[in-house]
């Protein structure tokens, strides 16, 4: 039975599960996953979520498809380790999931009205999240942020937490103010103190710039992420006009590159090609 399972491509999620089971199988399972744990599966759930992400920006759908199933071998991976430590199955993680989402759309499954803005569905969103923090004994602010974020996004994370119980600048103005304050101390952390000194002066602007991303309303990681696609194709431009010149970068010099740069942004303008 179990092999016909495995070999039904039909049989959906079920045969999925039953994959799993007979890697991860003590006597007959694969050695590689018989020796894995949650701290081991972890870093390629991220890389995983990661690589979705980078298919969605790319519009390849055909690539996304092939990654949504990666990260849902994640979720399999995860749950059936829960399993054989008797805390969670892959069930009671889709009924815990399903749960949730019915109760925090009440305006779909329940009784009130979905003549909601946006906004409104957003802060009872929250107000329903608070509630659930709140059941969980997470009494402060700011738990429940999950620290294995990254760091830009948890500080983004953070500083919302933060500002719905009052603790926020009440203008963009006084973000960035502080910016020009911690512009000048990293400075005097580079000319006059120590490595370690400047490490956190620099940590400490990063997260008052995620504080002025919220501020304008701006995602912090996917403006960063915008800026490292446009990074990566002026350069690739860059090396594509050295080619031409049968040059490579390592055989051009600063001024040079610069000026290749500067014609790529303009040949962009041309073609429409800004973001």
């Amino acid at each position: 039975m179990a092999d016909t399972l495995i070999h039904d491509q039909d049989a959906g999620i079920e045969r999925l599960l039953e994959i799993m089971r007979r890697l991860r199988d003590p006597e007959n399972g694969c050695p590689w996953d018989l020796e894995q744990t949650f701290d081991t599966i972890a870093p390629y759930t991220i890389e995983e979520a990661y690589e979705v992400a980078d298919a969605i920006e790319r519009k390849d759908w055909p690539e996304l498809e092939g990654e949504l199933g990666d990260l849902l071998l994640q979720t399999v991976y995860h749950t059936a380790m829960g399993e054989e430590d008797g805390n969670f199955s892959f069930q009671s993680v889709v009924r815990a999931i399903s749960n949730k989402m019915v109760a925090r759309h009440p305006h779909v499954f329940g009784n009130e009205p979905r003549d909601k803005s946006a906004e409104q569905q957003t802060r009872d969103w929250e107000a329903i999240k608070a509630a659930e923090r709140a059941g969980k004994k997470q009494g402060g602010a700011l738990d429940g942020v999950a620290v294995g974020l990254p760091s830009l996004l948890r500080a983004y994370k953070l500083q919302n937490r933060a500002a719905r119980v009052g603790f926020d600048w009440p203008s963009t103005d006084q973000v960035i103010d502080k910016i020009q304050e911690e512009a000048a101390e990293l400075v005097e952390a580079r000319d006059e103190l120590t490595h370690e000194k400047m490490t956190e002066e620099f940590g400490d602007l990063m997260f008052v710039m995620a504080n002025l991303a919220r501020h304008l309303k701006i995602e912090p990681e996917e403006a960063l992420r915008a800026a490292n696609a446009k990074f990566t194709r002026r350069f690739e431009g860059v090396e594509a006009k050295l080619a031409e010149m049968g040059k490579t970068p390592a055989q051009s010099d600063l001024a040079e590159m610069d000026a290749l740069w500067d014609a790529v942004k303009v040949d962009e303008r041309k073609s429409g090609t800004t973001k």
